[in-house]
């Protein structure tokens, strides 16, 4: 699904056009297009134009709000980000944490991610105003980020984990059927060469599972281990059973 059309970038009172052409480039690299600007400098500026290369599209089509509450008052769900933490300032979450929760359960939601002044960010009312705070791990030696640099960091990750849910979305993930019938055929290979203990077949099969498991295959990857398993069949036909090492006295 392409989210890019319910996702919002808003920057509150940014100080440098060149800040907020740079956000511009940050922001079509990850296919996002809706900019908000919330008293912002002087937005038509050679620095602007500069900066947003050819994202100056974005930069054009920007929409201008008198305030924080104008520019996110449509949005079901506005993301706070600051790198302070206080008493109004808890339950903090990271980028990727936001971004998944954006992607797998508010897709059709409208959502807004918003930025504070780059000299000192936003102000305690106007995270009040939003729903979810969020802030972006770094160095406690300086922790503070540029503007553009921080749009990038969450916008990449909405690209990335919208990304993953759409490879998702397009996998036929193998039934229980199929994968229990994997872990059958598997078991009497493993056991036909040796590997499994025949007293104990169970103790190894639980962790293949978990092994499996993890992966989520698909139903051409059990195909192919299947597959893996019958060539192992064929070629193990005068298998006589494990090694024994020869001791020599």
């Amino acid at each position: 699904m392409d989210r890019s059309s319910n996702i919002a970038i808003v920057l509150v009172e940014t100080q440098s056009p060149g800040n907020i052409g740079m956000v511009c480039r940050a922001m079509k690299n990850m296919g996002l297009n809706e900019l908000r600007l919330v008293n912002p400098c002087q937005v038509d500026h050679p620095e602007a134009h500069k900066f947003a290369v050819s994202a100056r599209d974005i930069l054009y089509s920007a929409k201008l709000f008198p305030s924080l509450e104008d520019a996110v008052k449509d949005c079901e769900i506005s993301v706070a980000t600051t790198r302070r933490h206080g008493k109004y300032r808890q339950e903090i979450q990271t980028p990727e944490e936001v971004a998944n929760k954006i992607t797998t359960q508010f897709s059709t939601h409208q959502v807004a991610l918003v930025f504070g002044r780059e000299d000192s960010g936003l102000t305690t009312g106007e995270v009040a105003l939003c729903r979810w705070q969020s802030t972006i791990p770094a160095a406690d030696e300086y922790g503070s980020l540029n503007l553009a640099q921080a749009v990038l960091i969450f916008c990449y990750e909405l690209f990335r984990q919208s990304k993953a849910e759409a490879v998702m979305a397009t996998r036929q993930l193998a039934d229980s059927v199929a994968m229990e019938a994997m872990y059958r055929h598997m078991e009497i290979t493993l056991l036909r060469i040796g590997f499994l203990n025949p007293e104990n077949p169970a103790h190894i099969m639980r962790t293949l599972r978990r092994v499996y498991s993890r992966a989520e295959l698909d139903e051409r990857e059990v195909a192919v281990l299947r597959g893996i398993m019958s060539q192992i069949d064929w070629g193990t036909n005068e298998f006589k059973g494990r090694k024994v090492p020869v001791r020599s006295d």
